[in-house]
């Protein structure tokens, strides 16, 4: 399900506040940052993961390989920031960023 050019700007109205959760460094994307990534996108929905990547196309690589593998679309990428959201099966309240 892609998402709309309403729900993108009311997420990135929302994502305007978050802090990265996670960052992506010289080691890429390990099984530990994929893991961490995936439980944090399943607690709170919308997160921001910043990729410590000096080259420009490299650090895209890793932003479209992180969205594919884990299934998130993404929302905006500003820099060396990237916003994902992916809905969650059971979203609580008092984690997700799109529910408070």
């Amino acid at each position: 399900m892609s998402l709309t050019n309403v729900q993108k700007k009311q997420y990135r109205n929302i994502g305007h506040t978050l802090n990265p959760v996670v960052t992506v460094a010289g080691n890429g994307l390990t099984e530990s940052v994929l893991t961490e990534i995936d439980r944090a996108l399943e607690d709170h929905e919308l997160i921001k993961v910043r990729y410590s990547v000096v080259d420009r196309e490299a650090r895209y690589a890793l932003i479209e390989e992180t969205s594919k593998v884990l299934k998130a679309q993404i929302v905006q990428t500003i820099g060396k920031v990237a916003l994902f959201h992916r809905a969650a099966l059971e979203a609580n309240p008092k984690l997700s960023n799109l529910l408070r």
